[in-house]
């Protein structure tokens, strides 16, 4: 269990409660901060996919925060203090699930009224080829990847959201029926554009894709052979890697937008082929939405695959 974690929850659970009580004795302001708070749902999102859901169901009854900043990987991030309160003083936190978000577990052991939506509940999991590839993730947790998967993580939050606002429950089901109805028309685009490719096999930059080749039929291959990020890869990886390729006759090797683009490059000189992107859609990317990006992922696939 992580010590600083643990710490900061103490603080945060018996010192800042009991400062804030004789704060808001003479707080003249008090009464109009909860009639403002209870406009809306306060809710938490993990990172960058949870935060797009969410606020796609909740639209303007919610108000949705990030609580990991733009820009920084999710895969090794832990809260802080900041962090911290801003969890104990949301109405919930929406989380992937599937052990992506270690640190939850540290949280709802100190405050177990913490209102949590794991969103992979009801999807059956893929199990990670090592289990030490992630430190205490024994699944894939790239769930938010295929659209099949992405649909019940939809549901799952909206369900909470009624439970949470049951007078906005109508609301909620409308607008995540919406979002649903985008998902599939992404799905059926992906079935009537992949099945026409003769390929199969593609090489990813990590192994983020397992949910979505599965689905669609398709063979992953990465050049990193782990499902995090921040490993290193070595000269027998990426000798490999381009056996591999030849093998299948792959000319197209996918990076991520946050990777180093040498690593990939490398590969494709030396193939003779070209780098694309393939993202596993973890961190915000201004003037795009999440199903946008998914969209150009797989325009990139077919691609490679056609």
């Amino acid at each position: 269990m992580n010590i600083q974690i643990n710490l900061a929850i103490i603080a945060i659970v018996i010192v800042i409660p009991f400062v804030s009580y004789y704060v808001w004795q003479d707080d003249p302001t008090k009464d109009i901060q909860i009639q403002t708070d209870n406009e809306k749902l306060n809710v938490v999102a993990s990172f960058y996919p949870m935060y797009e859901f969410t606020k796609e169901i909740g639209r303007d009854k919610v108000s949705v925060s990030l609580l990991i900043p733009p820009g920084m990987e999710p895969h090794d991030w832990e809260p802080t203090v900041k962090d911290i309160q801003q969890i104990q003083q949301s109405d919930m936190i929406v989380i992937n699930g599937f052990g992506f978000e270690q640190w939850i577990k540290d949280i709802k052991n100190f405050n177990s009224e913490i209102q949590i939506t794991d969103t992979s509940f009801g999807i059956t999991p893929i199990r990670n080829i090592d289990e030490h590839e992630m430190e205490g993730i024994d699944y894939d947790p790239h769930i938010w990847l295929n659209p099949k998967t992405i649909k019940i993580q939809v549901q799952n939050i909206a369900t909470s959201l009624k439970e949470q606002d049951p007078k906005n429950a109508d609301y909620y089901a409308r607008n995540a029926q919406e979002y649903l109805n985008k998902i599939d028309s992404l799905d059926k685009k992906i079935r009537d554009d992949i099945y026409k490719c003769p390929k199969k096999d593609f090489i990813a930059f990590h192994d983020a894709f397992s949910y979505f080749a599965k689905e669609y039929g398709l063979n992953q291959h990465t050049v990193l052979k782990t499902s995090a990020v921040y490993e290193e890869a070595t000269v027998q990886s990426l000798e490999d890697t381009i056996n591999l390729a030849r093998e299948f006759d792959i000319k197209i090797i996918f990076t991520e937008e946050f990777s180093n683009p040498k690593i990939t490059q490398v590969i494709a000189d030396e193939l003779g082929g070209k780098v694309l992107v393939l993202s596993p859609l973890e961190i915000e990317k201004e003037g795009y939405t999440f199903l946008d990006r998914l969209e150009t992922n797989v325009e990139n696939l077919k691609e490679a695959l056609c």
